[in-house]
């Protein structure tokens, strides 16, 4: 669970993160992910999914998703891309946004675009266990399955690949599987879970 205490700022968050507060708190839906009527009409014409609620006030502000375990990335004016689906909150003056992924979005069957994050400030992520930081150079690219990515920072180029399935070695899967592979320098966030993906064996 994340305590966010708050002095009359604000905080952006995912509908329904809300398990708790005190004080006085006002909740207001945004529309198109924050971004606005612009960002609402992208977002639906992409198919990237995130409803948004500012919560302003006085006091503490607790939030959840589903028990899942909470990651804090502080932002000093890069850009985050994150799935949707695990981004909890972030501080009101980080900017957010959407952008195009290609097939890496489509093997997760979160669509063919995901969500940025920019600026300055922290962004709070959910995964499935405790997220792990892998670091990328340009002398050690990543391979990651793509149900256990979670977000990534800095200049990485993005690959879609088929490879032997993680699963295979330990029995419990055969045949090929897609992976993204990571080029570049930057930190790519995975959690020690893989959700459902469209993208899996073949």
């Amino acid at each position: 669970m994340l305590a966010v205490d708050l002095a009359g700022d604000a905080v952006k968050a995912k509908n329904g993160a809300m398990v708790a507060y005190d004080g006085r708190m006002t909740f207001k839906k945004m529309t198109g992910g924050g971004e606005g009527l612009r960002g609402m009409v992208t977002r639906r014409l992409t198919g990237e999914q995130m409803t948004v609620m500012e919560v302003k006030g006085q006091g503490t502000c607790y939030f959840a998703d589903r028990a899942s375990e909470i990651n804090l990335v502080r932002l000093q004016g890069e850009k985050l891309f994150v799935e949707a689906s695990n981004l909890l909150c972030t501080e009101a003056a980080l900017h957010t946004g959407t952008t195009f992924t290609g097939l890496r979005g489509a093997s997760q069957g979160n669509g063919l675009f995901t969500t940025t994050v920019e600026g300055h400030g922290q962004a709070a992520l959910t995964s499935d266990g405790p997220a792990v930081v892998l670091r990328v150079t340009k002398q050690y690219p990543l391979q990651v399955d793509p149900g256990a990515y979670i977000a990534h920072t800095g200049q990485l180029k993005q690959h879609f690949q088929s490879g032997v399935n993680f699963r295979t070695f330990l029995g419990e899967g055969s045949g090929e599987a897609f992976q993204i592979r990571f080029e570049g320098e930057g930190l790519v966030y995975v959690q020690p879970s893989e959700r459902n993906t469209v993208g899996g064996e073949v």
